[in-house]
């Protein structure tokens, strides 16, 4: 268990993948990160 592990957040971070157990940041939230920057900005 750990670095070498593709199943665990840790083992993911390590190999730079993502999957269930951690999953990439979908469109719709990027969305709403890129709206919150904008507010920000202003």
């Amino acid at each position: 268990m750990g670095r070498g592990d593709k199943k665990t957040a840790k083992g993911k971070r390590f190999k730079g993948s993502f999957g269930k157990s951690r999953p990439a940041i979908s469109p719709e939230v990027k969305k709403k990160l890129a709206a919150k920057k904008e507010e920000a900005a202003k």
